[in-house]
This record gives structure tokens, sequence and C-alpha cells, in this order.
């Protein structure tokens, strides 16, 4: 099989050049100045081995290619918000011996959250969903790092909805031959929500500079409780952090790489300056399954406000004291509301 990586940064400039290492073939969809170091230069794979070098083609969207291969996988790595314009490009793309890619290829989606699986659902017959557990950072145009070890990340794979099937099978002896482990679970989903409550750590840590610290952890505690009541609410199951523990064991370890890696995604897309953010699909996920499950949600709705306003306002990230943000979260609280009032509110209009 082919692999078209769509969206080559942090997570799909790892997963294509561990592929590439293992011998399958890749294809690699990027954008800007980092398509132009791709495709002058190479995509460079820095790992606990050293830096690799990968020259790989490199494209911008589906024209390129000409017809789209029978075999090929598209792998959809772009962040949440750039999902749709990614489906309008590649669903209608022709593959050899008739039809459209929307119809005939598989579609993985390789991203955080669980939106872009439903997105997907629209466009494409074929989709498969995963949990992604890939430390990995965009590092400058060109170069992409991944300092797991003895695993590059694990990568819970299945069909969306739900079931599996043997290309989900073939995609994970290829990626178990790429540096990764990736059990084919009929359940993906389960796998997913269970990342989706980790990641509402995502925008603390962007806004804030770190989610390790006590302070951060005890706000950490209070929202994901606040994700766990919406979930038990709607009746959607997820995996225990017991069970997610189990599964991942010491298997994917952090080295250092020489810079350190600084944050997770939602820190680097403040760090790049993209002005947009996934907070709409992450905390945002849990506010509207409160809104349509009566469960409130004012930290999650605080969380993703904040981390909006800072994309958009190309705020630097981790530029508010945790100290704030504990102070602003105890007022969401307090007025059962995410939506800032008085002083707060005076703060946010100015």
């Amino acid at each position: 099989m082919r692999y078209i990586i769509i969206g080559a940064g942090a997570v799909g400039g790892t997963a294509g050049g561990r592929l590439a290492q293992a011998g399958r073939e890749v294809v690699l969809v990027a954008r800007g100045k980092h398509l132009s170091e791709l495709a002058a230069h190479g995509l460079r794979l820095r790992v606990p081995e050293g830096e690799l070098t990968y020259r790989l083609p490199a494209v911008d969207g589906p024209g390129p290619l000409g017809e789209l291969r029978a075999d090929d996988v598209l792998v959809l790595a772009v962040k949440t918000q750039d999902t749709v314009s990614a489906l309008e490009a590649w669903a209608e793309a022709p593959v050899a011996g008739g039809g459209t890619a929307g119809g005939r290829l598989p579609l993985v989606c390789l991203q955080n959250g669980v939106e872009s699986g439903r997105l997907a659902l629209r466009r494409f017959r074929h989709v498969h969903g995963v949990c992604v557990w890939l430390p990995s950072t965009f590092v400058e145009p060109g170069v992409v790092s991944a300092a797991g070890t003895p695993l590059t990340g694990i990568l819970h794979l299945g069909r969306l909805p739900h079931g599996t099937d043997d290309t989900a099978r073939r995609i994970a002896g290829d990626l178990a031959d790429a540096h990764f482990e990736a059990p084919v679970v009929p359940d993906v989903a389960r796998w997913q929500y269970a990342k989706l409550l980790a990641n509402l750590s995502n925008a603390i840590e962007a806004l804030t500079g770190t989610r390790e610290s006590e302070a951060a952890q005890a706000l950490y505690a209070r929202v994901r409780a606040e994700g766990e009541a919406v979930l038990d609410a709607a009746g959607i199951a997820y995996a225990s952090t017991g069970e997610q523990r189990a599964a991942r064991g010491d298997k994917v370890t952090l080295v250092p790489l020489g810079a350190p890696r600084g944050g997770g995604s939602s820190w680097q897309s403040l760090t790049r300056g993209t002005g947009t953010i996934e907070a709409d699909y992450l905390n945002g996920e849990i506010v509207l399954l409160g809104r349509l499950h009566g469960v409130p949600t004012p930290l999650n709705e605080l969380f993703q406000r904040l981390a909006n306003r800072f994309a958009r306002e190309h705020r630097a990230a981790g530029s508010m004291p945790v100290a704030e943000l504990v102070r602003r979260a105890d007022a969401a609280e307090a007025t059962g509301s995410g939506w800032e009032t008085s002083q707060l509110g005076q703060e946010e209009r100015e």
C-alpha cells in the first residue's frame, strides 16, 4: 500500500518518516514553507537513534498525483479545524479503475478528538479512527522530532463507527514494522474518548506553559471530572486510566533530543502562531455534549474560549500565570458559566 500523509506536521511527518524507514511507499502533503523544504531537502526526522532524512514525494494536494491508486491509504493528520477543507480536496479525487477516493479508498484519521471521524464519514465510505499516543514536535519547516523509545508511539486502530477489517490489520502490520504498536480494536472510539479526556489539559498547557505543576495538575483534575460527568451522562464509554496505563506500560519513554521538546499540539499551535487551535474539538467537545445532555461545563467553556482567544490574538504560549487561570476557573465555577462577567468580562472586552 502507498500511504498519502495529508498534513505532514509533527504527527503526520513522524508517521510518514517511520513508514518510509520501514520500506513503505509514502507521499507527504504539506503547504507553504514546510512543503518547500520537504521538496528541496527532504523530511528530516529527529528520533533517538539520530536525525534521519527521507526524500519523499511532497505535494500540496491530489492534483499533482493524477489518478490515485487503488492501493492508496489516505492518512488524515491535519488539525481537526482543518479537516473539512482537506476532505473537500481529497474526497472527489479520481481513482484508477473508476470511482473516487471517497467511495473507494480507506481514510485513516490520525488526529486528536472524535469529531474528524464524524466529518469524514459524511464524505468517505471507509473510515478508520486512531487513538493517537505519539509524542512529537514540529521543529521547523522540513524538520519534525519524536523522542519516544523503544516505540515511537502507540496507535489503537479500528473502523468507524466500530469494527475491524483486513485493511486495518494490514495498516497495523506496516506500523508495527515502523516503530509503532498498533492494536486493532473493534471499539476504537472508546479509546479516542479516553484520549479526549487526557487532551482536556492541552489548553492548560497552552495557556500557562505547564501541565506538570501541582496547581496545573489540580486544575486538570477538575476539568477532567467535568468531562467524565458529561461522558457518563451521554452514555459514552471510555477506556479507564488503568486500562490505558496497562496498554502503554513503559513502551514509549521520552529521551532528550537536544533542544527541549516543548509542549503538546495546542502549545505548538500557539508557538507557531498559526492563528487557530483545536480547543473547539477538545474542551469544546465536552461543552457540546454537556449542552446536549444538560450537564454544566463552565471549566471547559472557559478553557475553550481562552485558548481560542490566545490563538486568534497570537498571544504567546504559556503567557498566563497558572494562578490567574485558577482564579478564572474558580470564578467560572462560582457563576456556573465559562463566560466571564463583571471585572473579568471587562478584561475580555479590553
